[in-house]
């Protein structure tokens, strides 16, 4: 498929199903889109899409690519590369774009985050705004994603870099953790675990987190991430809470070796949900749109294994139930996003790669 492609050429009707009372569509928006990893939706309805192999692209309405310049160098290796992006709250008044990234090199490497404004031609006045400390040698465990919280301040977050899990319990260390910033890279003075340690950590207790997102009305913060073998977990954030790993998992260690006798341990606070076996859970979205009534409010997780995207029904702020969707799609789902225009969004995890809307089956506009 072109990467310059009209829509009119590259929408793919799917399938129709029934979901919940709810009969959706998928098309393609664009394709050929190489290990893509996060979307962002701009207000014109065109969109940002991260390529884990550092590039930024711009996608058009109908489907036209433009790679962007300004971005910054990046680390390819393993699990690194070009990872989140998001736009900053008053993205209408600044043009502020915030991209997540490996930074480094093999020896020496950390997620990082980036932030710039956002050209015709790419990102103008970059600069890096955030690098977890300490460094690590592997390049595995980023974490890396990104979230805005009501206040403005700015949620990372990062994995235990896999060879340093007990990190990951360590306040002084920002790996394993969820960080928060000010919009401009600077530490709010509230960060609930200063006095602890590194002075912008906001949780701890973390394996492996690529899920985030805010829910807007009421600040709810939730948090998907990857267990080892087993023990995926879904969790509400609370300041300063620890969660867990590697002292308590529902997983064991990829050698069938136990990592820990407890799934559960005073002061540790107990995820939402559990998957054994693992989904690998990538992307997590909260529907907030008008199109598919039944799914507002509920949470979206893609899963990378069982390549679909499970929809965990909120009721009063709990997990009620989950139902499996976009299974005919038959694709690694890597990210999962609510968009302003009120259709959800999936990006597939391959090197052709889509960027995917859902649409109510019986809504044929833009």
């Amino acid at each position: 498929m072109s990467r310059t492609l009209p829509l009119c050429l590259a929408a793919l009707l799917l399938v129709t199903a029934a979901a919940r009372g709810e009969p959706y569509r998928l098309e393609t928006v664009a394709g050929d889109l190489h290990h893509p990893w996060s979307v962002a939706q701009l207000p014109d309805r065109s969109f940002l899409v991260t390529e884990r192999r550092g590039q930024l692209l711009h996608i058009g309405r109908e489907g036209g690519q433009q790679p962007l310049s300004g971005v910054p160098d990046t680390y390819v290796a393993g699990q690194g590369g070009f990872f989140d992006v998001i736009l900053h709250p008053r993205f209408a008044d600044n043009r502020l774009v915030y991209l997540s990234y490996a930074a480094g090199g093999p020896g020496a490497n950390a997620t990082a985050v980036f932030r710039g404004r956002l050209t015709a031609a790419g990102l103008a006045d970059g600069e890096e705004i955030l690098r977890v400390q300490p460094l690590k040698a592997t390049p595995q465990h980023y974490g890396g994603r990104l979230a805005f919280l009501p206040d403005g301040t700015l949620l990372l977050t990062t994995g235990e870099g896999f060879d340093y899990r007990e990190a990951a319990q360590d306040p002084a260390s920002e790996l394993g953790k969820v960080l928060r910033i000010r919009d401009d890279g600077t530490v709010p003075a509230d960060n609930p675990l200063a006095e602890a340690g590194a002075r912008r950590v906001w949780t701890l207790g973390h394996r492996n987190p690529q899920g985030l997102v805010v829910d807007e009305a009421n600040g709810t913060v939730w948090l998907h991430e990857h267990g080892p073998r087993g023990g995926d977990e879904v969790n509400r954030l609370l300041p300063g809470a620890n969660y867990g790993w590697p002292a308590v998992t529902h997983g064991i260690d990829y050698s069938g070796a136990r990592v820990s006798p407890y799934k559960a341990w005073p002061g540790m606070v107990d995820p939402e949900r559990v998957w054994v076996p693992s989904i690998a859970p990538s992307g997590l979205a909260l529907y907030r749109g008008d199109r598919f009534p039944a799914w507002r409010g509920d949470l979206f997780v893609g899963a990378l294994v069982d390549r679909e995207v499970r929809r965990l029904d909120l009721e009063d702020g709990a997990i009620v139930g989950e139902q499996r969707l976009f299974g005919e799609l038959e694709e690694r789902i890597r990210d999962v996003r609510s968009a302003p225009d009120g259709f959800l969004y999936l990006l597939t995890d391959s090197e052709a790669g889509l960027l995917v809307r859902v649409r109510p089956a019986e809504d044929t506009g833009r």
